[in-house]
């Protein structure tokens, strides 16, 4: 897997961003995460085409706590099979890539 990475996921309401987003940074499962919304949504779901509003949350992790992250996302979110994504972060200014891997670092 690679060593950076982009995650994402979509919830119904700010809240639930929120919750989300704040938990995993508690938990070290990544360095930041930023919630942005709503966001208009159009999807294939159940046999027919729909759209809603959401809220995107997006996170920077590693690869290391990647399987994780996921795990809490999932535990954690309202919807049953929520999208989360993952893009490699092929480069990165040092310093950045540097507190990204501190910040993730189990404490022990």
């Amino acid at each position: 897997m690679a060593d950076h990475l982009i995650v994402m996921t979509t919830t119904p309401d700010r809240e639930s961003a929120d919750r989300i987003a704040s938990s995993a940074v508690a938990r070290r499962l990544a360095a930041t995460a930023q919630v942005r919304g709503p966001v208009a949504s159009y999807f294939w779901h159940l046999g027919e085409a729909g759209q809603g509003e959401e809220w995107v949350v997006t996170f920077k992790t590693t690869g290391a706590r990647y399987d994780d992250l996921e795990t809490h996302i999932r535990a954690e979110h309202p919807w049953d099979k929520p999208e989360v994504t993952g893009i490699e972060l092929s480069r990165g200014s040092a310093d950045y890539l540097r507190w990204l891997d501190t910040a993730t670092t189990p404490e022990n």
